[in-house]
């Protein structure tokens, strides 16, 4: 489900909505380490567009 993730991830990039949506669901299905990872690689590959909103949605789905 992790590399599923970053695929679709990847697809809807150019929309910040869409991305936050499929990011949310990404989490909803994720173990706590796969979070972890699906994190620090949303920071390295995305961080530079929407590094904000992703530590805004982790925050919520890390708790």
């Amino acid at each position: 489900m992790f590399e599923y993730s970053k695929e679709i991830l990847t697809k809807v990039s150019f929309d910040q909505k869409l991305f936050l949506k499929e990011l949310g669901k990404a989490l909803s299905w994720l173990k706590k380490e796969e979070k972890k990872l699906l994190l620090m690689w949303c920071l390295t590959t995305f961080g530079h567009k929407y590094g904000e909103v992703i530590l805004q949605t982790f925050r919520l789905y890390l708790k």
